[in-house]
């Protein structure tokens, strides 16, 4: 066996030859590292290709790169001795020739005995004859002396124990605080150590009572530089002994607060680990987990019987429950349960150790353990303990100080008004108003996820949260929009961050503190309007696709929590008890109640009306009335709530029959029309957006809740089966046909106008996407493939889904037309017809029907007042040639100009679509000027029903003469009547005119 190869860099074997041929004259040319040259030397000399005696000539003919003394180089030789000596697999050959080498260098003083006895191990010492005692014998012999000094101390017994040094000890480390600078730090720390020595104190013992003053003055800095002279590893053993203590049977007093927190400091100030110090404290997890899941699940049952009947009750208990003076809504029985719980589970507090370092690490400010044992201990729930809770809301509160600042001294600049300044401090420019940056680290949304639905403990830190929230994102989309670099660069981002990529992130987080701690915060705040729109004014600044993915997971997510279970079944059954009483006569009265619990629980609330709406139509008047209290949250929650019972699976959309409509999706139609119509805050897109979905899918069920939409918000009737006179009446004007359909609602009523603006705005918003044309298209493409499609086992089923949606497309289409003005806007808004037909696939008379109001735009070329479809050659052409060429000479003079959006269009250009919609030979018959006319007219064209104008003019006059008659002098009655007459006279006017 042989030794592992060495490179030899510097010994040569050209220098092996020169020194074993023993030239005088011999010098290696180039300066060598000492220790890698005598590394390669002793190997050599091991090897056997170079005898002992050679090693001072070899010495002698190099020079080294750094100078040292002969004793460092016998240091250097000792030390490669000693690595050489601990390869246990060198041959015997070798090693007996080691041991001479050691012993050689001995002899020839290259290296002291004493060196060799320090760094080798002791058989090798025995080996080479440098000790007489057996290396066994010197082991024992090295333990017991080793013993004696490090670990035998002098002991006293109680009696006689020289308690000098520590009574002086205590007394300096009791001195206080009042000389916390270096220099005193500085002197307390020789004392220390003075007193060490001369009194010969156990530095343990020391240590544990720098530790117990410590824990009476955690503020007293003084004491983080004492630490520091003692060992970290017995700062671990020494606190581990004191938790060990408190665990003890017959030790009935909990661990005190202030070793939590002296734990905690020392841990956040990295004088000893936190796993060192978890393996001292008890209980164990396993245990913990299992008892607290028991518990958890007996609250979970005493919250599911909320609200649940109980059969073996009395008839008398029964009556007594319904009685209407017992219409009482309970917005704290949630918060009650919940003190219930605490309370029973304070002695946990107390016992659980890692509770109580919990408790410690955020007293301290130190996050960052704290959240380590908050992920540990979450199967526990931590933050429930009001202790916990208090701490970290503290914590929070620290955390947005400065950025709660920053916005609040924004927000009333932005109002003009000082903050305890004179008038100057108004005058600020635009770039410090309206610029200015919020940055939130991640620590503050690890907390609110750790805080969770608890927060509402604290109203105003809640409030305040949101604000910073809100905040953030805002200055993170003013960065965003700033990219130009224009933004001040005293409130630069923080690091690199790219400013789109620290908005997506802002959003995340944002989304991430709604979901898991503001929402379910709210739904336990008994009744509070402002917190819950705080945070509208956060979650406003998200897209409704968040809004509704956050409503989603709020309500599936909370449910293993007794306390939101309890929320929620409190707020259900104390709805339904008020819906059952709900009137016109109480409706102040039990609208706010019910206002009062939609404000904590707007979605367990608001579902269960919904529920109730969906089965008793009845309801759908008062309940509309009673929403007048809610806040725009919970109108936003209300839109969710209805997109997600027309999701919902499992339920039929049409009755048995296959021909109507379910009862419960009829009522839901005409409850959500009537509440768009009241209340200007709902918002559309949402369910415009679903209605897409649906149409592509092939579903226009749901086309219902369009169709009250439009009748109720824009007053756009569609009437299956009409009268004579309602027939008549839809040849002739505007204001006719509204006199004859609307039931008198003019089109100038000023609620009606604001409710079809609205309308008209949500199917066209300033921002993408503009659903009114993708809308349109589906619902005219829908209807054939109603026709197409269609699995219906009758014909008859067929042909009333195809009318249901051909209707909704006529009351579309006009509510565009009426809505979309002047009607140069609603033809930049429609695809031209060429697009109708071949792009989007629709039906000639569809197209047409979209398309018919755009026609009445063509205007002459050479007189800008003439439209189609009147005779532009009579105004222009006097000559009864012209007049004979007018099919061919008009049509080329006719041109569409919407301005520069568009390119302009000749009525030519129409004709020649419309020759496309038919096969080439039905034109042998049938011009395309006629096809054009005979689709682009109606009926208002073709015929004026004067006997029905006179009609309604006489019932108008009737009206006036009727309010001329009456008697009532009263004040509001006088009012009332003249409203009534300007109306009347207004509609009777525009009736004389159009006539």
């Amino acid at each position: 066996m042989s030794l592992p190869p060495v490179e030899c860099i510097y010994v040569t074997e050209d220098c092996i030859r020169e020194w074993k041929n023993g030239n005088p004259g011999f010098k290696v040319p180039n300066p060598v590292p000492m220790l890698r040259f005598l590394y390669e030397l002793c190997w050599t000399m091991v090897r056997g290709e170079l005898q002992f005696q050679k090693c001072k000539a070899a010495l002698d003919s190099v020079e080294f790169l750094d100078k040292v003394s002969d004793e460092e180089m016998g240091s250097n030789f000792a030390d490669i001795v000693t690595q050489m000596a601990q390869d246990l697999t060198m041959p015997g050959e070798y090693r007996a020739r080691l041991i001479k080498l050691a012993k050689w260098l001995v002899e020839s003083t290259l290296v002291s005995l004493r060196l060799f006895q320090e760094r080798c191990e002791e058989e090798f010492l025995w080996e080479s004859e440098m000790i007489k005692m057996k290396a066994l014998d010197l082991k024992s012999k090295e333990v017991r002396v080793n013993t004696r000094l490090l670990y035998q101390q002098t002991k006293f017994n109680l009696h006689r124990e020289e308690s000098e040094g520590y009574a002086k000890l205590v007394t300096l480390l009791c001195r206080g605080s009042e000389a916390s600078t270096q220099n005193a730090s500085a002197a307390t720390v020789g004392i220390i150590k003075s007193l060490i020595g001369h009194f010969d104190l156990d530095p343990n013992r020391v240590f544990d009572i720098v530790l117990e003053c410590f824990e009476l003055q955690p503020h007293n800095n003084v004491f983080l530089d004492l630490i520091s002279i003692f060992p970290k590893s017995h700062a671990s053993q020494i606190l581990g002994f004191k938790f060990q203590y408190y665990q003890r049977m017959e030790v009935n007093c909990p661990v005190p607060f202030g070793l939590y927190q002296l734990t905690a400091l020392l841990v956040k100030e990295d004088f000893i680990d936190l796993d060192s110090i978890c393996a001292h404290l008890l209980p164990k997890d396993d245990e913990v987990f299992e008892h607290y899941n028991a518990f958890s699940a007996k609250r979970l049952d005493e919250a599911n019987k909320i609200g649940k009947i109980n059969l073996a009750a009395t008839g008398k208990d029964l009556m007594d429950d319904e009685k209407q003076g017992d219409v009482t809504i309970d917005l704290f029985a949630a918060s009650d349960m919940e003190t219930e719980a605490v309370s029973e589970r304070s002695s946990e507090l107390e016992n659980n150790q890692f509770l109580g370092l919990l408790t410690g690490f955020l007293s301290v400010d130190d996050w960052y353990h704290g959240h380590i044992l908050f992920d540990r201990l979450s199967p526990l729930n931590p933050v429930a303990h009001i202790q916990i809770c208090n701490r970290l809301f503290r914590l929070i509160e620290k955390t947005i100080s400065s950025a709660y600042e920053l916005v609040h001294q924004t927000h009333f600049q932005n109002f003009g008004l000082p903050l305890g300044a004179g008038s100057d401090s108004i005058e600020t420019t635009n770039s410090s108003v309206n610029r200015y940056f919020v940055d939130l680290s991640k620590e503050l949304f690890e907390m609110l996820t750790a805080a969770g639905p608890y927060l509402y403990r604290d109203a105003l830190l809640l409030q305040k949260v949101c604000r910073v929230l809100r905040g953030y994102y805002l200055s993170a989309l003013d960065l965003v929009s700033a990219g130009d670099g224009s933004f001040n660069p005293n409130t630069s981002i923080g690091g690199n961050r790219i400013p789109r990529l620290h908005l997506k992130e802002a959003k995340l987080r944002i989304e991430e503190a709604l979901g898991t701690c503001l929402l379910p915060s709210l739904q336990l705040t008994p009744a509070n309007p402002a917190v819950g729109q705080e945070i509208w004014e956060v979650m406003n600044l998200l897209p409704y696709e968040v809004r509704y993915r956050l409503y989603g997971e709020w309500e599936k997510d909370d449910e293993r929590i007794p306390m939101v279970l309890a929320a929620r079944q409190t707020a259900k059954l104390d709805t339904r008890r008020i819906l059952k009483r709900l009137a016109k006569e109480n409706l102040k009265q039990l609208g706010r109640m019910v206002a009062k619990l939609a404000h904590a629980n707007p979605m367990t609330v608001l579902r269960t009306i919904v529920h109730q709406i969906e089965a008793y139509r009845d309801m759908i008047t008062p309940v509309v009335d009673a929403f007048k209290y809610l806040t725009q949250l919970e109108y936003d929650v209300l839109e969710y709530v209805v997109i997600e019972r027309l999701a919902q699976g499992g339920r039929e959309k049409l009755k048995d029959d296959g021909l109507n409509l379910s009862d419960w999706l009829q009522s839901l139609a005409s409850f959500w029309g009537h509440l768009c119509k009241k209340y200007p805050s709902m918002e559309l897109r949402g369910l415009f957006q679903y209605l897409v979905n649906q149409l592509k899918k092939g579903n226009g069920i749901e086309l219902v809740l369009l169709q009250e939409l439009i009748q109720q918000m824009a007053n756009v009737q569609y009437t299956e089966n009409m009268t004579e006179e309602q027939l008549d009446a839809m040849a002739g004007s505007e204001t006719l046909r509204y006199q004859a359909t609307s039931f008198g609602i003019m089109r100038n009523n000023k609620a009606l106008i604001k409710s079809t603006n609205r309308l008209r705005d949500s199917l066209l918003p300033k921002e993408e996407p503009k659903l009114a044309i993708p809308l349109l298209l589906f619902i005219a493409q829908h209807r054939s493939v109603v026709v197409i499609n269609s699995d219906m086992p009758h014909i008859k089923m067929v042909c009333e889904q195809f009318d249901r949606c051909h209707g909704t497309l006529l009351q579309y289409v006009e509510f565009l037309y009426s809505a979309v003005t002047p009607t140069t806007a609603y033809a930049q808004l429609v695809p031209p017809l060429h697009d109708l037909v071949h792009l989007y696939h629709l039906d000639p008379e569809v197209a047409f029907l979209i398309y018919r109001p755009v026609m009445r735009l063509f205007k002459c070329q050479s007189s800008s007042d003439v439209f189609w479809p009147l005779d532009c050659n009579e105004t222009t052409n006097t000559s009864s040639a012209e007049k004979e060429s007018e099919p061919t000479d008009s049509s080329g003079k006719l041109v569409l100009d919407l301005g520069s959006s568009r390119k302009p269009i000749m009525w030519s250009d129409l004709l020649d679509t419309v020759r496309t919609l038919l096969p080439s030979k039905a034109w042998n018959s049938l011009s395309p000027d006629l096809y054009a006319t005979f689709w682009g007219l109606t009926l208002y064209d073709l015929y004026v029903p004067r006997n029905r104008y006179e009609s309604e003019i006489a019932k108008q006059h009737a009206a006036l003469k009727a309010l001329e008659e009456l008697s009532d002098n009263s004040n509001s009655a006088i009012t009332k009547r003249k409203k009534d007459k300007e109306r009347i006279q207004e509609s009777l006017d525009r009736l004389i005119s159009e006539l």
